[in-house]
């Protein structure tokens, strides 16, 4: 990184002291993880000089013969890696692929389904100050408040009391799998498009670990980070029947140039994640994240829905006497990263919630197992029993400290 260094020290130095942080704390937010370094490469490569607006075989500009088959190669390994008839790689983020897909099936005004925020849900799936909310009607189900779960009955009850024309599933902090067919069965009885976002579990849906919705749906939505290990940004699969109203309402319908840089790093982890070590990796979060909510459970920790089945946990902190944003703050101190958030049903401000969530896709890619699990459940357990207490924090910040370094982030040399 000489050249940073050497242009502008100040990004330089942030730079350094985020490795720092990286290699020295344990990463638990569950939208996070590490990439490969040849990810890393492809995204600061020299594509990122280049403009190709349109798709392969069918740019406004020039020069376009090497980007033609960088992007048909990410294409060509989405499709076996996901069984899926028809693949744009071009969305730059989760958020922006989801308004693409409503962009091109629905008309502004249109009835949609989607899992409530502080239930589980993502902005994007309906929250009525957000694009999503103001532009479409959404009706929005939510989890059983005692079990934690999506009730499938409920769900059809509502799509039968409000017909809605697009149908959701998916979640951003929703610790259970999602009942792919069942929620095709009610899309069915009403006439609904079927969309799954599996943005946080795209990793484990490739790995084998979690079924896929693609035997089922008809658009699915994810980003290619998180437990899928590539470049910030997203992609859209679909059947063949809605292929050419989504390239439209992704480019020129809300974009312009892809980032050619980036659809080269996502080509790399679609690579990466048809090997068969990937699948190993898969199974080994899934475990993580069971070994680590059993652990929590041990040291008393309420978990919404009692657990898990994949990556991500959930915890209500409430019995514990402290709020999530204070657990973060000091978890933060000894370099236990995680974020506060709520749970279903939290009479606290989403700025200041009950609720933590907390998962295992960046640990495992170190190679933490669950003998790691069980120190940070205990870690975790310290800091909060004893969050205002310096020397406590400071203990533990040692400890977290002497385990990471032995666990190596890619891409980092401590």
């Amino acid at each position: 990184m000489s050249a940073i260094q050497n242009t502008d020290p100040e990004i330089y130095r942030s730079i350094e002291l985020e490795k720092k942080r990286q290699a020295e704390g344990i990463e638990l937010i569950p939208s996070e993880n590490y990439t490969s370094e040849a990810v890393m490469e492809a995204c600061g490569s020299i594509l990122t000089n280049k403009y190709s607006e349109g798709y392969p075989g069918k740019r406004y500009y020039g020069g376009q013969e090497n980007i033609d088959v960088i992007e048909t190669i990410a294409i060509d390994r989405a499709k076996e890696l996901f069984g899926v008839e028809h693949v744009n790689v071009q969305p730059y983020s989760g958020s922006p692929a989801n308004t693409a897909v409503y962009f091109a099936l629905l008309e502004f005004g249109d009835t949609v389904m989607g899992l409530k925020l502080d239930h589980g849900g993502h902005i994007t799936h309906g929250l009525p100050i957000a694009f999503s909310g103001k532009a479409y009607n959404f009706v929005q189900y939510e989890v059983d408040i005692e079990t934690g779960k999506i009730d499938m009955e409920e769900v059809r009850k509502m799509a039968l009391e409000h017909k809605p024309k697009l149908m959701v599933a998916g979640f951003t902090a929703y610790p259970r799998d999602i009942e792919w067919k069942k929620f095709k069965e009610i899309a069915d009885e009403v006439g609904a498009i079927t969309m799954a976002d599996i943005s946080h579990t795209a990793g484990l849906i490739a790995g084998g670990a979690l079924e896929s919705p693609a035997p089922y749906f008809d658009v699915i939505t994810t980003t290619t980070h998180k437990t899928l290990r590539g470049p910030r940004g997203a992609m859209i699969m679909c059947k063949k029947e809605f292929a050419k109203a989504i390239d439209r309402a992704v480019f020129p319908g809300l974009q312009g140039g892809p980032h050619e840089h980036a659809i080269a790093g996502k080509a790399i982890a679609f690579l990466e994640a048809l090997k068969p070590e990937f699948k190993d990796y898969a199974e080994q979060i899934k475990k993580n994240a069971h070994h680590l909510a059993e652990e929590l459970k041990k040291r008393e920790f309420k978990l919404v829905s009692d657990g898990t089945d994949t990556h991500l946990i959930l915890a209500d902190l409430t019995s514990k006497g402290v709020t999530g944003k204070e657990a973060q703050q000091a978890l933060d101190e000894v370099g236990i990263t995680l974020n506060k958030n709520t749970v279903p049903g939290d009479p606290r401000s989403p700025m200041d919630p009950s609720g933590i969530r907390l998962g295992t896709p960046a640990v495992t890619t170190r190679g933490m197992k669950e003998a790691e699990m069980e120190k940070v459940a205990d870690w975790i357990d310290r800091v909060i029993a004893d969050h205002a207490n310096p020397e406590n924090l400071a203990t533990i910040k040692e400890e977290v400290k002497e385990m990471c370094l032995t666990f190596p982030v890619p891409g980092i040399k401590v």
